[in-house]
């Protein structure tokens, strides 16, 4: 994964179900013997100067929504997370974290642990831990009743618990990719661009954490070239820049902008290669540092 760059019972389980951020773009051509293909919609973010999400990071459910691709789709946590694929079996033992149902006072850490309960989600059901499922689900149910999404979010939280019960895997991976969908949904609705940037972001920062990590403790220089994705940390360090004045000042943004810089130069690698063992490390240290910004206020 290069996020190595998925917002429940499994970013939030529900996205950033299904973080993770960046745009798609759909080709027409008029030949008169070609069947007609679909209305190509602009690539989010790329209006007015925008940093346009990565094309591999848009989810088949923001195509499907209501709303389809428009500027408040980040990317799918689920892809993010569908780039771990590749790292092997993940060790859940070494990669959870404690789940506290409490939520924030502060509704930007609220909408960024959001984004990190979705890719929590997303590594239960990459690990197939039944068990772990219901913890995630109540807090996803919690986080977004405080940025107004609660509603959308009911809707899907039976179906989580009860694919989780059934072991059905790719139904979870699913519902909890369409969660992320349907919290931008609500977000278009009040008009919260930035609420839906800051949901994809925790999920990718947390499904980043998970990736590095998993690779640091299990390295091949294959595997590191998932992580050479500089372009994500770019396009979400652009979004901060983007964010109203008000959420500019939040320190906690703050502390991420000036992470986003460090860690950009980290994922960088020679055409063709990967990381060395020492920087999969730095890396990996690097990622979880920023992921803890978020998830430290979420467990006090």
């Amino acid at each position: 994964m290069h996020l190595p760059g998925i917002s429940l019972a499994r970013f939030t389980l529900m996205g950033f179900l299904g973080s993770l951020t960046l745009a798609v773009s759909f080709a027409q051509t008029p030949e008169a013997v070609v069947s007609p293909k679909l209305p190509v919609p602009p690539k989010p973010g790329a209006e007015g100067g925008k940093t346009p999400i990565p094309e591999d990071l848009i989810g088949d459910e923001h195509v499907r929504e209501e709303f389809g691709v428009n500027e408040f789709t980040t990317p799918s946590i689920r892809k993010l997370f569908e780039m771990l694929d590749g790292l092997g079996k993940l060790s859940y033992d070494n990669l959870k974290r404690p789940i506290n149902r409490q939520t924030p006072s502060d509704r930007v850490l609220v909408s960024l642990g959001l984004g990190t309960l979705i890719a929590d989600g997303f590594l239960i059901v990459q690990c197939e831990k039944v068990e772990a499922m219901e913890d995630v689900g109540r807090a996803l149910i919690k986080y977004a009743k405080v940025i107004g999404a609660g509603a959308r979010m009911n809707r899907h939280t039976q179906s989580l618990f009860e694919h989780s019960i059934d072991g059905n895997w790719d139904n979870l991976r699913s519902e909890l990719a369409l969660t992320q969908a349907d919290v931008e949904a609500e977000m278009v609705q009040l008009r919260d661009v930035d609420i839906a940037h800051l949901v994809s972001l925790g999920g990718w920062l947390r499904a980043f954490e998970i990736a590095t990590r998993s690779v640091a403790d299990n390295y091949t220089e294959e595997k590191t070239r998932r992580l050479v994705r500089p372009d994500i940390a770019e396009y979400y360090a652009a979004g901060l820049a983007n964010l109203s004045p008000a959420h500019q000042a939040n320190p906690t943004l703050k502390a991420l902008q000036e992470g986003l810089a460090a860690l950009t130069p980290l994922m960088v690698a020679p055409e063709g290669k990967g990381l060395t063992a020492d920087q999969a490390t730095a890396l990996a240290e690097k990622a979880a540092v920023l992921s803890h910004i978020v998830t430290d206020p979420m467990n006090k």
